[in-house]
C-alpha cells in the first residue's frame, strides 16, 4: 500500500528536502507543501516515465567522471584561448553523431554531458533516436570529434545502461 503512494522514498526524501531548503524559512505550511510535492511528483512521474532505467556495471562510473572533469577543465581553458585570441581561427560548427547507445537514460546522460562539456552542445535528437547533432565551437575534424565523444563517453555509458 505504501508503495503505490510512494514509489520511491529516495525521490520523495529529496524533493521534500529540497522545497524545505528552497524556502526561507522552516514552518508547518512548508512542510505540509514539501510532504504533498513529494508524494505527487513521484506518482506524476511514474506514469510518463514507461522506459525504466536498466543499470549494468557501475564500476566505469568513476573513472568516466575523472575523464570529465579533465575534459571539463581542458575546454574551458580551450574556449577560453579561442574566445580571446582572433576570430578567425574559431570555426563552429554541426556534426551528426551517429548513435550505438539505445537506453534512452544512457542517451540522456550522453547529451548532459556533451553539453556540460565547453565547446559542445547537443541540439537535437533524431526521432529514431539513432543520431545527436552536436554543435561544435571550434570544428577542425568531424571525424575526431565523433570518435572522441564515443570513446570517451558513449561506451562506457552503454556498459552502464545496457
Amino acid at each position: 500500500m505504501i508503495k503505490r503512494w510512494i514509489p520511491s522514498w529516495p525521490l520523495s526524501l529529496a524533493i521534500f528536502c529540497f522545497w524545505l531548503l528552497m524556502n526561507s524559512e522552516v514552518s508547518i505550511a512548508h512542510a505540509v507543501m514539501a510532504l504533498l510535492i513529494a508524494i505527487a511528483v513521484p506518482l506524476v512521474a511514474a506514469r510518463l516515465d514507461r522506459e525504466f532505467a536498466s543499470i549494468g556495471s557501475l564500476r566505469k562510473v568513476p573513472k568516466m567522471l575523472c575523464v570529465l572533469a579533465w575534459d571539463i577543465v581542458a575546454s574551458n581553458i580551450e574556449v577560453a584561448r579561442r574566445v580571446l585570441g582572433s576570430e578567425k581561427k574559431i570555426t563552429p560548427g554541426f556534426i551528426w553523431l551517429p548513435l550505438d547507445i539505445s537506453n534512452i537514460h544512457g542517451i540522456a546522460a550522453l547529451t548532459s554531458i556533451i553539453t556540460l562539456t565547453p565547446g559542445t552542445l547537443s541540439a537535437m535528437l533524431s526521432d529514431d533516436r539513432r543520431y545527436l547533432l552536436v554543435h561544435v565551437f571550434n570544428l577542425k575534424d568531424a571525424d575526431e570529434v565523433i570518435r572522441q565523444i564515443k570513446t570517451r563517453y558513449e561506451i562506457p555509458l552503454m556498459e552502464i545502461f545496457p
